[in-house]
């Protein structure tokens, strides 16, 4: 029984050697660091007053717009103007279905549904390059059809151009155009 009460002894000291703090310093240690000094304040300049320069007379940082604008150029948001100009009606329900794209010299396939999704319809491509790469989503606004990203952003806007094709360019300002 000598035993038994000599190892059950054995083992709470050793389970109590265990809790014992083993860092140096402490709550009464002497060798406490001081806090660092407080950091300098810095000067700070003065604030000035004055009239802002006429915005469309002054110089701009920024390259000029091409000639014709950001639309014609196909810039981001913008399509040929054309295509805008001389675009046929176009019904949500026309569009679905699947799709030949041809974009940048290369072709693929685009498939359009009625499925909601977000603000517009779940839409897919297979096999292209580039910004359709992340096309998730379209809509129909007015004539224009809408290519979205999977987040709901406008990567292409297109225009139809004749009974089944539609032109357009991506935010990037590549041409698109998808035909039956």
């Amino acid at each position: 029984m000598r035993v038994f009460h000599a190892a059950a002894g054995l083992v709470i000291v050793l389970a109590l050697t265990g809790c014992q703090r083993t860092s140096f310093g402490g709550f009464g240690s002497q060798d406490v660091s001081p806090a660092p000094a407080p950091l300098q304040a810095q000067p700070v300049p003065s604030v000035s007053a004055g009239q802002l320069p006429d915005p469309t007379t002054s110089t701009s940082q920024f390259p000029s717009a091409p000639a014709g604008g950001a639309a014609a150029a196909g810039a981001p948001g913008g399509t040929d103007v054309a295509a805008a100009t001389n675009a046929l009606d176009v019904t949500k329900e026309s569009m679905v279905g699947n799709w030949r794209v041809s974009s940048a010299g290369s072709s693929c396939d685009m498939f359009l549904t009625l499925t909601n999704l977000g603000s517009g319809s779940r839409g897919g491509t297979r096999g292209c390059a580039g910004e359709l790469t992340a096309m998730g989503s379209w809509e129909v606004a007015g004539k224009q059809v809408v290519l979205k990203d999977r987040n709901g952003n406008p990567i292409a806007r297109l225009y139809k151009t004749a009974g089944s094709r539609f032109d357009g360019s991506t935010n990037g300002g590549q041409p698109v155009s998808l035909s039956r």
